[in-house]
Parts: structure tokens; C-alpha cells; sequence
């Protein structure tokens, strides 16, 4: 027995100092320059290169440097090792924040990139920064517009040269989608041209005697177009998108700053309350956003599609509490992790913190969800039966695996075998992560099949791990998995729910019949379909979403109409058409 236990304690003993050394194996690999990858999305990648040193007092700091956006030094903060594990901070903003583990196998270290609400996988590994091609005489912004298909795209494509070399990239100003990788920045005299291989870009262009501009061709799978890019005068200001229903200040009611709490997940909400004139009480309605990092605003392209609702309806009377998302703006709590449920119960304490103050009237709150939040708003009145009313807008009356199909044909226009080959890899990917309880073997399994599937569309294979990536979401499985109708059966209060005809996200040739029928046994509910608005209830030309951001119109009066009048029927306030 004796023996035995010498022997117990030996080997507890050889487990810490295996434990110590593994630790001290790490921590000798904190110091030095370490490189990784952000994919952002397909086509926006972002090389960092973090810098991280031992101060005099045994602590750690650093900077990190942004090399496809030529930042260099950039600020660290909160730079901590405890065992196998790293952490930091940035100082700029949006503040980001990486956590990692080392793994001794590969001497990385393997961890998630949190920023305005999104993570991302990040592996640093130690090795020398990546190096640009350095193209002297161009650095500046330069701006041009692209005529493709009747519509203007305004383009504006950045270059700065740093110790790397000249990092470039571009923006299209009116599809919002900026940061677009550039690759392949070359000039030979007055040539110049780029690349934009994930999006089939060539551009070929003469650069002007006077160094202002460079006219040329852009090409896109195989299309020419002319386009001039123009250098931006030092100062000037950038591009803007025409948004003339975007209230300015002063407002005729009172606007405050609002803040309550999610007790039961440590969250506390920050937001705006917009109140009527006069003392009230006033019935009120909680604004819930759709998917996506949203703001309290639900800025879409430009379009801060909540403040243009919320000035609407206060302006008849009825007060309007809109919040940013946990983890979002001002509001606490981890983004990344949530599904629709946790948002759910956001919602639900916004409804609640809104009918205990004074000037509300605590009989007559309900709820209007926009998207993911037509999906939100019933969950939380089948919960609190103390919600007078919802509105559903471009809320979904099936499961998500239904609708992103739906949007597979109708937006990227894909063919029935496309759409099924994207939801047999969606499965795949799936049934990994649920059977496959070793996390290493699951990414091992995951890189297989999505280097397969890379391979055989000749797909970047950064841009399927980053897809791979959303779909095992928490809130991803869930959404692809829930199904609206049991819960739209058991609403007892007044239902509106509205789509307009070209919604091609939440098509409602899809969504309203069964909308329809989970809510057959209520005695109040109204569906509409408004014709020739879009998801946003944009009045649009075909409904797709690269349209959103050329769309001047933030909510088509009808929808802003359709939704007040019927508040004000259920509710009280003043109809559209009164004195505000």
C-alpha cells in the first residue's frame, strides 16, 4: 500500500511539472512578432501582425499592425497570459478582442477575433510581416462611378504605402460593401491596374499628365466598362447617400436615453425612448431589429430604418423604445453567442422596463419586430400575455433552412441542384459538429470536406471556412431549425403581420399562407402584402438587396402608414392624415 501510494504521488507529482512546463512552453512563445488572417467575409481578408513584448515588470504590452490597411503601431491594451491562454485588446475604435490557446503542436496560438459584435477565427503563428508590392506616386483616396445595368455605383479605392509596401482596397459606396480586397496594385509609368480576383475584377487605366486622375476599364467576368477614378482633394469630404427621410434634429417630442436590464443573463440594454408631447400616458411599442449586429437605429445600406419608424410613429402619438443589441453600441453582454432566443429575452425586458415607466400606459405596449424580430415578437407574447399587440414585418412563417433556400433561387439565382448541393454541405457540416464531440477531430473532419468542396468549385478556400464558420453558429442552427408555427398558434392578442411583394428574403408567397393559417384561430389578426416594396419596405424595381443602398426611400409612406393606422386603431395616437 505504501508502495502504492509513493507511486500515486509520483505521478501527480510528474502531472504538474508536465502542467508547469507546458505552461512555461507557452509562456516563452509570447514575445515576438506574431501574423494571422481576419476573413471578414469572402473578399475582405485582413492581415494583422501583432507585436507583443515583456515589460520591466513582467507584464506583457504590444501594438498590432493592420497591413492590408497600411496602420501600423496601432494600440494593445489588457495584454494577459495565464497558462495556455492569451488575451488582448485594442485601443481603437470599434474595440476589438482576441483570446486564444496555444497549441503545442503547431506553435500557434488559436483563438477568436471579437469586434462590433462578430467573432472570427484567428491563428497567430510567429514569422515575418506579409509584404505588399510598394507602387510609388498613387497614395490617396480616389473615387469614380461605374455604370453597370442602368444603375450608378460609386466606387472608391484607397491606397496608402507603410513599411510593408502599398496596401489597397476598395468600397462600393452604394452596395455598402467596403474593404473589398484589392490584389495585384501595379504601375508601369502612366499604366496602372489591380485585381479583384474573388469578384472576377480587372482593372487596366492610364494615370493623368497631371497625376488626378486615372481613367480606364474596369472589367467583371469578362464585361468591360469604362471607369475614371478621381483623386479626392486633401480634406474633402467622402461620399454620402441621399437619405431624405432621415429626421433632424429638433424634434417635435422628447427623446431620452434609456437603459434596463436582462437579469437573468447579466445584460443591461442601452436604447433611446421617444415620447409624444404632453404628459401621457401613451401607448408605446419596443422596436426588435433584424439578424445581424444592429444598432438601436437597424442602419441598413445607409438607411436607419428604426430611427425613420420611431420618428414616424412618435409623431402620432405613440411612444417608441428602440435598443441596441447585447454586445452592440452600448449595450453589454456578448453578441456572438447569442441565438433568437436570448434576443427574445432582450425583448421581453424591454417590454417590461417600458410599461413601469410614468408616462406609459402599461395596458397598451406591444411589440414590432422587423426580419429576425417578426420572428421575436410572438415568442415574447405567447411568454407575456401582458403584450397588447405585435406587429410582424417581413416576419417568417417558416424554418430558416426553408427560407435561406428561398433566397438561394431567388437571389443568387440558383438552379434546384445548386441550392440542394449548398444543403447537403450544410448538413455535412452539421452532422459534424453534432456527433464529433472531440473538438480537434471535428475541425479535422469540417477542413476535409470543405477542401473538397473548395476544390470543386474552385473556391477560395479562406472564403468556405469563413461560410463554414456562420453555419455552426449557435444562432445559425438555431434559425435553421425553428420553426415559427407552434408558437404563432398559441398568440391570444392582435397580430399584424406585413410583407412587401418583392421581399426576396422573406418571400411571402412563402411566408404569409402559413402565417396565415398557425394564427386562423386568433379573432384579430391583419396580413398584408404591400405590392412593389422590397424586405425593407423599399418600393423597389426587382427586390434585391443590391438595390437597397441606391434606394433613396428609407420606409415607403404606405408601410409607415399601414403600420401606424393600425397601432392607433388597437392602441390610440393620432392616425396618419391627423394634426401631430
Amino acid at each position: 500500500m505504501k508502495i502504492l501510494a509513493w507511486l500515486a504521488t509520483a505521478l501527480i507529482c510528474l502531472a504538474a511539472a508536465q502542467t508547469v512546463a507546458a505552461q512555461t512552453s507557452a509562456l516563452q512563445r509570447v514575445e515576438g512578432d506574431w501574423v494571422g488572417a481576419i476573413v471578414v467575409t469572402p473578399g475582405v481578408t485582413l492581415r494583422e501582425v501583432v507585436h507583443l513584448r515583456k515589460t520591466a515588470d513582467g507584464r506583457y504590452a504590444g501594438t498590432f499592425d493592420s497591413v492590408d490597411r497600411g496602420a501600423y503601431g496601432l494600440g494593445l491594451a489588457d495584454v494577459a497570459v495565464s497558462g495556455d491562454t492569451l488575451s488582448f485588446a485594442t485601443t481603437i475604435e470599434p474595440k476589438g478582442a482576441f483570446t486564444a490557446k496555444w497549441d503545442a503542436a503547431t506553435g500557434h496560438w488559436v483563438g477568436q477575433w471579437t469586434q462590433n459584435g462578430r467573432s472570427f477565427p484567428l491563428t497567430l503563428a510567429l514569422g515575418a510581416p506579409p509584404s505588399l508590392p510598394s507602387v510609388a506616386g498613387l497614395d490617396g483616396v480616389w473615387d469614380g462611378t461605374l455604370s453597370a445595368g442602368g444603375a450608378q455605383l460609386r466606387l472608391t479605392l484607397h491606397l496608402r504605402t507603410g513599411a510593408d509596401g502599398t496596401a489597397a482596397w476598395l468600397d462600393s459606396i452604394d452596395q455598402m460593401a467596403n474593404g473589398l480586397d484589392v490584389t495585384a496594385l501595379h504601375r508601369d509609368g502612366a499604366h496602372v491596374g489591380f485585381e479583384m480576383p474573388l469578384l472576377k475584377v480587372v482593372f487596366d487605366g492610364a494615370l493623368a499628365a497631371d497625376q488626378q486622375s486615372i481613367a480606364g476599364t474596369f472589367t467583371q467576368a469578362g464585361v468591360p466598362l469604362p471607369l475614371t477614378f478621381t483623386k479626392r482633394a486633401p480634406g474633402a469630404a467622402a461620399p454620402t447617400m441621399n437619405r431624405p427621410q432621415t429626421p433632424k434634429k429638433p424634434y417635435p417630442y422628447r427623446e431620452e436615453q434609456a437603459a434596463f436590464d436582462d437579469a437573468a443573463a447579466h445584460v443591461t440594454l442601452a436604447g433611446t425612448l421617444t415620447l409624444p408631447p404632453g404628459d401621457g400616458p401613451f401607448p408605446a411599442v419596443v422596436l426588435v431589429s433584424g439578424s445581424g449586429p444592429n444598432t438601436r437605429d437597424e442602419t441598413v445600406m445607409g438607411h436607419q430604418i428604426f430611427l425613420v419608424l420611431a420618428d414616424y410613429l412618435t409623431r402620432h402619438g405613440i411612444a417608441v423604445l428602440r435598443y441596441d443589441k447585447r454586445g452592440i453600441g452600448k449595450s453589454t453582454g456578448d453578441y456572438a453567442k447569442a441565438t433568437t432566443m436570448d434576443f427574445a429575452d432582450d425583448a421581453e425586458a424591454a417590454a417590461a422596463w417600458l410599461r413601469g415607466r410614468p408616462q406609459i400606459d402599461p395596458r397598451r405596449v406591444g411589440l414590432v419586430g422587423h426580419s429576425e424580430g417578426g420572428l421575436i415578437v410572438p415568442v415574447v407574447a405567447v411568454r407575456d400575455p401582458k403584450v397588447a399587440f405585435i406587429v410582424m414585418m417581413a416576419g417568417p412563417g417558416v424554418d430558416g433552412a426553408d427560407i435561406l433556400q428561398a433566397q438561394e433561387r431567388l437571389i443568387d439565382g440558383a438552379s434546384d441542384a445548386k441550392v440542394a448541393e449548398n444543403a447537403a454541405l450544410r448538413r455535412q457540416v452539421f452532422d459534424i459538429e453534432r456527433s464529433e464531440k472531440d473538438p480537434a477531430l471535428a475541425a479535422a473532419r469540417l477542413k476535409t470536406v470543405l477542401d473538397a468542396y473548395a476544390k470543386a468549385h474552385d473556391l477560395p478556400e479562406a472564403g468556405v471556412e469563413a461560410q463554414a464558420t456562420e453555419f455552426s453558429s449557435d444562432w445559425y442552427r438555431f434559425f435553421l431549425d425553428y420553426d415559427p408555427a407552434p408558437t404563432l398558434r398559441q398568440l391570444r392578442c392582435p397580430v399584424l403581420a406585413l410583407n412587401g411583394s418583392l421581399d426576396l428574403q422573406v418571400p411571402p408567397d412563402q411566408n404569409l399562407p402559413p402565417i396565415r393559417a398557425a394564427l386562423a384561430h386568433d379573432p384579430d389578426v391583419t396580413i398584408v402584402e404591400l405590392p412593389g416594396l422590397n424586405h425593407l419596405f423599399q418600393p423597389a424595381k426587382t427586390g434585391a438587396p443590391s438595390e437597397y443602398g441606391q434606394i433613396e426611400v428609407t420606409i415607403a409612406p404606405v408601410a409607415l402608414e399601414t403600420v401606424t393606422n393600425w397601432i392607433v386603431k388597437h392602441a390610440g395616437g393620432a392616425a396618419p392624415g391627423a394634426k401631430p
